[in-house]
């Protein structure tokens, strides 16, 4: 098995999008890891730093999580289903599944995913969006901006205002883009599983 840490990792882009280890707990090319990193960069060096804010490390296990719900909503959401949000999460995986809601009373089922799928040992809070023509981190940037309540959790204000972010993971699949922030600094190594 061979490991990367997220400094050593050359930035390319994989055409072959997501790939998980055949248990579907890792993702397989460090390439994916390396995209991720360089959307992230774009959102932490560009609107962060518009505003004066610290970036945020790539965290390998909150990648994990966010490629695994990308994937997860891009095959199994329906997403005009009027009920479910982008938050929910399917039957269809290794997690325990829920419908989350607008009005948040399901919120422990976002929070838990980061521990459930990659064992980070701290809440994780996600950002999320759809795109019928297909998602990338421009655009999504450009309407989390927008959005009162996700500008906030990207810009540490309202009710995130006294919380620092010490992770962040980024999954973009087909239509679906999420970003997943954490308190807990995550030094793991991303494993590649040939």
């Amino acid at each position: 098995m061979i490991k990367y840490t997220h400094e050593d990792i050359p930035i390319s882009f994989p055409a072959d999008g997501l790939a998980f280890c055949a248990d579907g707990t890792r993702i397989s090319k460090p390439g994916l890891f390396a995209a991720r990193r360089k959307e992230t960069i774009q959102f932490d060096h560009g609107y962060r730093k518009e505003k004066n804010l610290e970036s945020i490390p790539l965290s390998a296990k909150l990648t994990l999580v966010a490629q695994t719900h990308a994937k997860d909503l891009a095959e199994n959401f329906e997403p005009f289903n009027g009920k479910c949000n982008l938050h929910s999460w399917s039957k269809k995986g290794k997690w325990e599944s829920c419908c989350y809601t607008d009005d948040h009373k399901k919120a422990e089922c976002m929070w838990i995913k980061p521990k459930e799928i990659a064992g980070y040992e701290s809440s994780g809070y996600e950002i999320s969006y759809y795109s019928g023509a297909g998602a990338n981190a421009a655009d999504g940037i450009a309407g989390w901006k927008v959005s009162t309540g996700h500008n906030q959790v990207m810009i540490n204000d309202g009710i995130w205002k006294k919380i620092k972010w010490n992770a962040i993971g980024v999954g973009i699949y087909k239509e679906y883009g999420v970003v997943w922030f954490g308190e807990l600094k995550d030094d793991s190594l991303l494993e590649n599983c040939n």
